[in-house]
């Protein structure tokens, strides 16, 4: 009798497994979804890649602002005046000497309309660079809330196994005290060290993909993290309020990479108009002095390139190409995130009917079979192998669940990519 007492309570614990959350099981520090975000942005090469990107775009706009430069050239040196005399026979005569010297400057003077075109192309790239950014903050909040999920995951399946493990041994206990005492054949202890072992298995290989998952997300923060942290939290629940067409709508305007897109093809507006004001030459502006020996002289000029055989046919084509290209990049990038908005709103809304399966019956059926299957066993009406089946049917159940939960965790975080932000 009291071994059935302690069946009973060993097998009672079992019910307690639906509301199984991650537990530290190492020494390591614990993070929040949030806490590993933040080491993200903060750490991943990435960032530093893009802002990179940002401060050379900012040393092209400055360029594209700066005047060019003049040329100065000087020459000097000793002169003498000869004179060979009336007749031109005879050596010259040396009459008189002095320093001659002259200098000339030059000074390039841009075409105003060249050069408001390429102060545009660099304003623009810069403007392309900051929303560069924001993409990237975007796709790197949202791998990290994914992989955070995953590893969440791993955790919850490895806490199940953890437990399962050790109801199963508690069980195996029980079931040798009964085979010992007369009460129950030998094979059923041969059955029950079965059951431990496949417990022991399944442990293993959930431990296994913790680590795993920990690797994936100690790699997006740059390694903050080390080699034995834990993350605690919540997987995130259905938004009622979500509507595909406001979603497709808020794609279509607030996305950062189509921002980044419309920015790249209105830079290459202005670099087609910066290739067509190229053709008018830029003209410098020419002063020199000259003193010689009996002369003096103060002079200016122009110098004029003449476009007369090429007139940078190639660049406007190049550039009309540039274009071209940078259109149907913006096209496809459209096409592409509306089907994502598409695709994972669907998934969330799919994930979020499942779980709603789960929360309004199948989680107390699963918990009330394994109660019968318990009480069946302790009154002689069953085997210990059924008792081990719901067991393991709500185990699995439980697992599902946690499955479905992370599903639509991850639905949503990339809906929110390819959304633009946050719901």
């Amino acid at each position: 009798m009291k071994i059935g007492k302690g069946l009973a309570l060993v097998c009672a614990i079992g019910l307690g497994l639906g509301g199984v959350t991650a537990s530290a099981q190492s020494d390591g520090q614990l993070y929040s979804l949030d806490m590993i975000v933040d080491l993200t942005l903060a750490r991943n090469p990435l960032v530093s890649l893009t802002e990179g990107n940002i401060e050379q775009q900012k040393g092209q706009q400055t360029a594209a602002g700066a005047y060019p430069n003049p040329t100065v050239t000087g020459f000097a040196g000793r002169g003498t005046l000869r004179d060979t005399g009336r007749t031109g026979i005879g050596p010259a005569l040396e009459r008189d000497s002095l320093t001659e010297s002259n200098m000339m400057i030059g000074q390039p003077i841009e075409w105003p309309g060249m050069r408001a075109a390429r102060q545009q192309v660099a304003d623009l790239g810069l403007a392309a660079a900051n929303v560069g950014m924001l993409e990237t903050r975007l796709n790197l909040s949202s791998q990290t809330k994914v992989a955070f999920y995953d590893l969440l995951l791993a955790q919850q399946d490895a806490d199940l196994a953890r437990q399962n493990l050790d109801i199963v041994e508690s069980v195996t206990r029980i079931v040798k005290a009964r085979v010992k005492s007369g009460e129950a054949p030998q094979f059923e202890s041969i059955k029950a060290e079965v059951e431990v072992l496949k417990a022991r298995q399944q442990l293993a290989r959930a431990d296994n993909l913790v680590r795993i998952n920990r690797v994936a997300v100690d790699t997006l923060t740059g390694g903050a993290l080390g080699p034995s942290y834990m993350v605690y939290g919540e997987f995130r629940v259905f938004p009622r309020d979500l509507q595909i067409e406001g979603l497709m709508a808020r794609m279509m305007e607030q996305h950062p990479t189509v921002q980044r897109l419309l920015k790249s093809v209105e830079q290459s507006d202005w670099k087609i108009e910066f290739e067509r004001q190229a053709r008018v030459p830029t003209i410098t502006v020419n002063g020199g002095y000259w003193r010689e020996m009996g002369r003096e002289a103060f002079q200016g000029g122009l110098s004029v390139p003449v476009p007369l055989w090429y007139r940078r046919q190639g660049e406007i084509t190049s550039s009309l190409g540039m274009k071209r290209r940078e259109e149907a990049e913006l096209l496809r990038t459209r096409n592409e995130l509306g089907r994502a908005v598409y695709q994972h709103y669907q998934d969330v809304r799919t994930t979020a009917e499942l779980i709603e399966v789960f929360d309004k019956g199948l989680l107390k059926q699963a918990q009330e079979a394994l109660r019968l299957a318990q009480f069946s066993f302790q009154q002689g009406a069953s085997s210990l192998l059924e008792v081990f089946d719901a067991q393991r049917v709500q185990r699995q159940i439980l697992l599902d669940y946690a499955q479905a939960r992370h599903d639509l965790s991850v639905s949503l975080a990339r809906l929110e990519q390819a959304v633009g932000g946050i719901l």
